[in-house]
């Protein structure tokens, strides 16, 4: 499988995870296991150290360390919530009339790591995470899976499946997230376009952008679509925050 490789220096890749690989693990179709296997392939030492994950499923932007000390400063960085990272999904229905056109979501979740899967609660218990995102909804389209919303999203939490449950619990799952209640598709309609973060050498902020993808249920967005731009939507303006 080729990875396209969005930037690379000697402590880190920025690269696109296709939506059929797994964003850590050992095993064939692991990210690690991919870029391992294209620097050692460029004669190069191939340690490959995740930071952070995307859903097997879901493709986007990541980065990876290349060594120990660029590793522990970008995983402190991503703790200390210096990572920027938003996404764009579709979901069902119009979530503009029930949400608003933009707003933030914030979640007690409970992840059962045995089904993998996560739950909105009402109260604290142990293993009890809070998840909070920001949203603006771009547009709505009757698709043939019925309306659906194109929404664009930034993460202040990175809980797992935390989008997927956020949306699914307020009645507004993703198209092809079957886990959580959306109609069948290839894979979640979910997409991670935009990565920032400090540089763990120098902390110069980075920014990558990946285009909207050209193809369903993306296209069902036209003027979206012709909408974004390099960095995404331009004048965007999502939890309060400009950018």
């Amino acid at each position: 499988m080729e990875i396209r490789i969005l930037y690379e220096d000697r402590d880190l890749i920025v690269c696109e995870k296709p939506a059929a690989a797994d964003s850590e693990g050992a095993g064939p179709m692991s990210m690690v296991t991919l870029l391992s296997a294209l620097l050692q392939g460029r004669g190069e030492r191939s340690d490959i150290y995740p930071i952070h994950r995307l859903d097997r499923g879901v493709r986007g932007v990541m980065v990876y360390a290349k060594n120990r000390p660029a590793a522990a400063r970008l995983s402190r960085a991503l703790a200390d919530g210096l990572f920027q990272k938003r996404y764009l999904a579709v979901c069902q229905k119009d979530a503009a009339s029930s949400l608003g056109e933009r707003g933030e979501l914030t979640d007690l979740l409970f992840r059962d790591r045995e089904k993998n899967k996560s739950y909105v609660v009402d109260r604290p218990r142990r293993g009890v995470k809070e998840a909070r995102l920001a949203f603006r909804v771009l547009g709505v389209a009757a698709l043939r899976e019925g309306t659906a919303s194109l929404v664009e999203i930034r993460l202040f939490t990175g809980r797992t499946h935390q989008i997927r449950v956020q949306f699914s619990s307020r009645g507004h799952a993703l198209l092809g997230d079957r886990k959580y209640g959306g109609p069948p598709l290839a894979s979640p309609a979910l997409f991670s376009y935009s990565l920032a973060f400090p540089h763990p050498e120098n902390g110069r902020t980075l920014r990558f952008s990946l285009p909207m993808p050209d193809e369903y249920p993306w296209t069902a967005f036209p003027e979206a679509l012709a909408a974004f731009g390099e960095f995404g939507f331009p004048g965007a303006e999502i939890g309060g925050k400009k950018e």
